[in-house]
C-alpha cells in the first residue's frame, strides 16, 4: 500500500504561482514513476507531468515551460512536488497525485487549484 497526500492548492491570479506538494508513505520501494494528473468540472482527468524513479520528467504540452516537477527522497517519505508559473484559468481544476507501482497506481485525494482575477 501506498499513501498519497496532496497540499498547497489554493485560489490565484492569472500569471500567480502555486506551488503544489504530495507526501507519499508506505510500500515506497515498489513505486517505479510519481505523476501530476487534473480534472476539470466536466471534463476527464488528464495527464499534466510525471518523474520517472530515475529523475526524467515529461509533461503535458499545455504546461510545458511553465510547470516544473520535483522528487525528493527522504527516510520514510518521498515528497513530490510541482511549481505553477504563469498559471492561466484554464489551470483551474483538481489536481491528484499518482504513484505508478507494480501491482497498479494509487491516487491521493486531490486539491483544489482555481485562476480566477
Amino acid at each position: 500500500q501506498v499513501q498519497l497526500v496532496e497540499s498547497g492548492g489554493g485560489l490565484v491570479q492569472p500569471g500567480g504561482s502555486l506551488r503544489l506538494s504530495c507526501a507519499a508513505s508506505g510500500r515506497l520501494f515498489s513505486i517505479n514513476a510519481m505523476a501530476w494528473y487534473r480534472q476539470a468540472p466536466g471534463k476527464q482527468r488528464e495527464f499534466v507531468a510525471e518523474i520517472t524513479s530515475g529523475g526524467g520528467t515529461n509533461y503535458a504540452n499545455s504546461v510545458k515551460g511553465r510547470f516544473t516537477i520535483s522528487r525528493d527522497n527522504a527516510k520514510n517519505t518521498v515528497y513530490l512536488q510541482m511549481q505553477m508559473n504563469s498559471l492561466k484559468p484554464e489551470d483551474t481544476a483538481v489536481y491528484y497525485c499518482n504513484a505508478l507501482t507494480i501491482p497498479g497506481p494509487y491516487w491521493g485525494q486531490g486539491t483544489q487549484v482555481t485562476v480566477s482575477s
